[in-house]
């Protein structure tokens, strides 16, 4: 349930106050981002995107929203909406994954090779190859699984309010959940032999 000082940035954010609404924003939008970026698996442009259009939906819709519900869970629910949209779209379209990761190699002035806390280049490219298997497997799961994954065991959500926030059943929740999961299992085993 909302804070008081949530339930009352709800109430100006609905009469147009943005400043409010930035507020909100700023408690939502690392959730809301690593959702879009995990359903958006290898198109980092379609997640900033979909994280974008999610708080401009909610702008232009918090009037109708009813806050008697969670805030989180009806972001989510835009946000997936909005994946599934763009997935549609694009379901036509070949996929090709591709990865957006900044390079860090500026370590100047620390006077030695490896600080504290850095990976060593053998770390880095394990890391690097890891994440590489992780984002080809989740491009290769269907966005509803995705969807079921991300919520889940990236953002913790209960599967009541997963189930929520996607409009399906407990029920349907766990069993994509289940089939997700062996999917990714699966397509590492392939991976590794």
């Amino acid at each position: 349930m909302a804070s008081a000082d949530e339930r009352r940035l709800i109430k100006l954010s609905a009469s147009g106050d943005p400043e409010a609404f930035g507020r909100l924003i700023t408690r939502y939008e690392d959730r809301i981002f690593r959702l879009a970026k995990s359903v958006c698996a290898g198109l980092p442009s379609d997640a900033e995107d979909v994280y974008q259009e999610t708080f401009l939906t909610a702008f232009k819709k918090m009037r109708g929203f009813r806050a008697d519900s969670d805030l989180g869970t009806w972001l989510y629910r835009i946000a997936s909406n909005l994946c599934f949209m763009r997935y549609r779209k694009k379901s036509r379209e070949p996929f090709v994954p591709l990865l957006d990761r900044p390079h860090d190699h500026d370590h100047e002035g620390s006077g030695r090779q490896y600080p504290d806390g850095e990976p060593t280049p053998e770390e880095g490219a394990r890391k690097k190859e890891l994440a590489l298997q992780v984002s080809r497997a989740l491009a290769k799961l269907p966005v509803d699984y995705r969807l079921v994954l991300t919520l889940r065991d990236v953002e913790g959500l209960s599967a009541g309010k997963t189930a929520k926030a996607l409009g399906l059943s407990v029920a349907a929740v766990k069993s994509r959940l289940h089939r997700g999961r062996l999917f990714l299992r699966d397509e590492f085993a392939r991976e590794t032999r």
